[in-house]
């Protein structure tokens, strides 16, 4: 079935909740351009490769492309994200649901970016469709073998970011030992602007994949269809998350650049390269696979894992703690702020 913005609008005219959804698709999108998309380019802006202007710059084309460009190879994050939840049953109580679970989803993320936590944006989404979910239909909400991606992609992405950011240091250390430095320091240069390209590639295709998904799911509800696999993504859905992201990236995105890299760990330009590196493998190999990951993960894992390859000293453990418990925050918090929500909007 192709969806096109004619349907999408006659359709709203008997669900007026599908343009409130679509208009928190787009602010969602946009807070996880202000708190996420940084943490591609914040390698980049660290080690002085690219300046902060430009690397924002830069962040939100690719996070533009990546998006628009991936959903033609591969929607299986999205099928993910689409298929892990349970919204049958009364289509106005579904919808209002979900409206629910995006609120407390973008409200999370609000307090993060002012506290300046690279929370993540992937899992409060997740956490708040789910408590939405589970408001409407019980523990039947949740669609467990798919769930189970979710803790999959958690756990790979934290044990691989941090372990290739180890091997990769060592890696480079070993094959930049005998280059002059003023050129190994250009060689770095070039590898982190391709990476950062990488990233945010990577980025969008990943996390825009996901709101798109919430998007496509508050469509398919109100017009009736069980499964993702019934209709495509549609070019203007998609058009107008990559834009929403871009955005965000661009209005937001210094405040998270500065937790993340600049004062976690201080790196030169070969570690930003292999923290780089190993973000793009996590990302790439998380996408293909249909594990939902987040960004502000796998980059945080992998910087960590390059100040740990010489010395466990060398990270600031306090800002990593304090990260972590952000996370570990993010599920309960969201899940039971959308489900709350989803009881009290489902009243009306």
């Amino acid at each position: 079935m192709e969806l096109t913005l004619s349907m999408f609008m006659a359709q709203a005219g008997d669900h007026p909740a599908l343009i409130v959804i679509l208009l928190l698709v787009i602010g969602v999108t946009v807070v996880s351009g202000a708190t996420d998309a940084p943490n591609a380019i914040a390698s980049a802006v660290s080690t002085r490769c690219l300046s902060p202007g430009a690397a924002l710059a830069l962040a939100a084309v690719f996070n533009f492309v990546g998006l628009v460009g991936m959903t033609y190879v591969s929607t299986a994050v999205a099928h993910t994200m689409f298929n892990m939840v349970n919204f049958s049953g009364n289509t106005h109580q579904a919808l209002m649901a979900l409206i629910a679970a995006m609120i407390g989803s973008i409200g999370w993320g609000v307090f993060c970016w002012f506290r300046g936590i690279p929370a993540s944006k992937s899992h409060s989404l997740i956490a708040g469709v789910t408590g939405g979910a589970i408001a409407l239909n019980g523990l039947a909400g949740v669609v467990a073998s798919e769930w189970m991606l979710v803790i999959y992609g958690m756990a790979f992405s934290l044990v691989a970011g941090f372990i290739l950011g180890i091997l990769i240091t060592r890696l480079m250390e070993r094959l930049f030992s005998w280059a002059d430095r003023r050129i190994g320091n250009i060689v770095c240069m070039v590898l982190q602007d391709v990476c950062a390209c990488a990233l945010s590639f990577l980025h969008g295709a990943q996390d825009g994949q996901k709101f798109m998904s919430i998007g496509l799911l508050g469509i398919a509800l109100a017009f009736g269809m069980e499964t993702s696999g019934e209709t495509n993504f549609p070019l203007w859905l998609m058009i107008l998350c990559s834009a929403a992201i871009s955005l965000g990236t661009l209005a937001g995105g210094k405040r998270i650049i500065k937790s993340v890299a600049m004062d976690m760990v201080k790196m030169e330009k070969y570690q930003g390269v292999a923290a780089s590196i190993s973000t793009v493998i996590t990302l790439f190999v998380a996408s293909i696979t249909g594990m939902p990951v987040s960004t502000s993960h796998c980059s945080t894992a992998a910087i960590m894992g390059v100040g740990a390859s010489r010395s466990f000293r060398r990270v600031n453990w306090g800002i990593a703690k304090h990260m972590v418990s952000a996370w570990i925050l993010t599920f309960p918090c969201c899940g039971l702020i959308g489900f709350v929500l989803a009881k009290v909007f489902m009243l009306f």
